[in-house]
């Protein structure tokens, strides 16, 4: 956030905080980093705060090469991450949350532009890794392990890098050329991407290509099913298969009328590519109400406006012929839909099953140690390796939430614990610095600062093919978006405290340095805590004389 935007907050004083004692302290100000619940909340563990404190200053480029240190693919999350540090973020609490993604897509957007490379540091360390699949989990991994000096390649079954973000992700949501770019840049760093390679004995290849760790991440690409009575039944098909035809040029044909069967995210893009694919008719069956679905609130909301229906509250029964029997539910206590006994008939040329997906794990049932989940996710322990050693396991195809933002934090992680254990030495992470809640802050009462929001393509334009719905910011609506950030917990060198200190206490050491305290001069009266704005200052008990 630029000076003149963090100056315009005047601090609300709290004048019942306890105060030191003039020349004779009581408690003593300390500068502190607390931890943005931005970053806290991003799957992929960047440094939110930090990559938007350079971005907001117009430093571009170091703010992609802040932002990369975490996450590979920028323009990609920009554009389908559900963005929960948006959620998390403190300044929804003022008036609405930063627009976090649609900076990152914009980095993302200048590096393509730009030709910016990725660098890496470390030198070789004459490791060898293999990693099995070229969806977003191993393509972070690949790339953080390359960064750490590793020889890395991928082997990838599909035709294609990028797995279900190339064959699950429509394009009007993520272009593939955005997507190409990206995988391109970590392909550049020497990582090679072997294609139309499908691992069948993880063993066999580990040995034969003299590999000394493997990270599998196949992902979670067959859609799951459910036993309906159908006799002569419309044309029934799952989301993944239709949403990767889609992809691949052989979508199939819908018909006029369209029953999506789910209600997660899946659902949404399936039932918004049949609409663009020509069905007159799109509606979603959901056993639930709105409030108990699993798709994102702003992906329902996109497909009600791209002419999409939803039945709430219904099941599908039995199918016969073109004609649907489905049964009315309602809601118990705790959430849980239950039949009521009510019947309703609908029509459809075609039915897609948007169930979730699950992984074909099977090949993996050979190896000695391996444990499986029921539903034939790999089990992994807190290092992601499974219980075979050096072979780990990531993203979508291990138990836990599925999104490209968790399945990139996998890669990372495991990477991590990979080089580690390639070294023979644990892995330690940093302990997490204390949250920065809104509560914390010494905020203004009022705002003049309203968010920049993405444009959206014209309606008609949006259903009539696969075109980008979304555009992003330009240079002045992104870098006002980071302007927004109240950098929560971490001093921004506002020079409030500096300003304020009726002591000259408060040395200043220079751009970038923040400052330090004389403790010579300062009082204890605290007003540099009160007036920090981001609580970036604690006060902290005086130390004895013998301490």
């Amino acid at each position: 956030m630029s000076s003149t935007k963090r100056r315009d907050m005047t601090p609300i004083v709290d004048l019942t905080r306890e105060k030191g004692t003039g020349p004779i302290r009581t408690r003593r100000p300390v500068y502190v980093d607390l931890l943005p619940p931005c970053n806290n909340a991003c799957p992929a563990g960047e440094n939110i705060q930090a990559w938007l404190d350079l971005a907001q200053a117009g430093r571009y480029r170091e703010a992609w090469e802040a932002l990369v240190g975490d996450n590979p693919m920028p323009a990609v999350h920009g554009r389908v991450c559900y963005h929960p540090c948006e959620t998390a973020c403190n300044r929804s609490e003022l008036d609405a949350a930063v627009s976090i993604h649609a900076v990152e897509r914009y980095l993302g957007d200048l590096a393509a532009a730009q030709g910016w490379a990725f660098k890496i540091a470390a030198p070789p360390t004459g490791k060898h890794v293999l990693v099995i699949g070229a969806g977003p989990s191993g393509l972070s991994a690949a790339y953080h392990l390359a960064r750490l000096g590793h020889a890395v390649e991928i082997r990838e079954a599909g035709p294609l890098p990028g797995g279900m973000m190339h064959f699950g992700i429509p394009a009007y949501r993520l272009p593939r050329a955005d997507l190409l770019r990206e995988i391109a840049r970590i392909e550049a760093m020497g990582v090679r991407i072997v294609t139309n390679h499908k691992v069948e004995d993880v063993l066999a290849e580990k040995e034969a290509g003299n590999f000394d760790a493997v990270f599998v991440a196949i992902g979670a690409g067959i859609g799951k099913h459910v036993d309906i009575p159908a006799r002569d039944a419309a044309r029934v098909l799952d989301a993944v298969s239709l949403l990767h035809n889609v992809t691949t040029g052989e979508a199939p044909q819908l018909g006029r009328r369209v029953i999506i069967y789910g209600g997660g995210n899946t659902a949404m893009d399936a039932a918004r590519a049949a609409k663009r694919l020509g069905a007159e008719e799109a509606i979603i069956v959901y056993r639930r109400d709105r409030a108990h679905m699993p798709a994102h609130a702003f992906e329902a909301d996109e497909a009600i406006e791209e002419g999409v229906k939803i039945k709430w509250l219904t099941t599908i029964k039995e199918v016969v012929g073109p004609d649907l029997t489905v049964e009315m539910m309602e809601l118990d206590s705790q959430g849980r839909p239950y039949p009521t006994g009510r019947f309703e008939t609908l029509k459809a040329d075609a039915i897609v099953l948007a169930l979730g997906q699950e992984t074909d794990s099977r090949f993996l049932h050979k190896i000695p140690g391996i444990e499986f989940a029921p539903d034939g996710a790999v089990k992994v322990g807190s290092d992601m390796m499974t219980g075979h050693p050096g072979i780990f396991a990531g993203g979508d195809m291990v138990p836990g939430e599925q999104s490209v933002t968790i399945s990139v934090g996998h890669g990372k992680r495991a990477a991590r614990h990979i080089d580690a254990w390639l070294a023979k030495r644990p892995f330690e992470r940093a302990p997490k610095h204390p949250l920065a809640m809104f509560g914390m802050l010494n905020l203004p009462v009022y705002s003049d600062a309203d968010p920049r929001t993405e444009k959206t393509l014209d309606l008609a334009k949006r259903v009539s093919g696969f075109g980008e719905v979304i555009a992003g910011l330009s240079e002045k609506e992104a870098r006002y978006e980071a302007e927004r950030c109240l950098s929560c917990g971490n001093c921004f060198e506002c020079d409030n405290c500096y300003a304020a200190c009726p002591e000259d206490a408060i040395v200043k050491l220079g751009p970038g340095r923040r400052y330090r305290y004389d403790y010579t001069k300062c009082t204890g009266c605290a007003v540099c805590f009160e007036q920090c704005p981001c609580h970036a200052i604690e006060m902290i008990p005086e130390p004895a004389e013998n301490d």
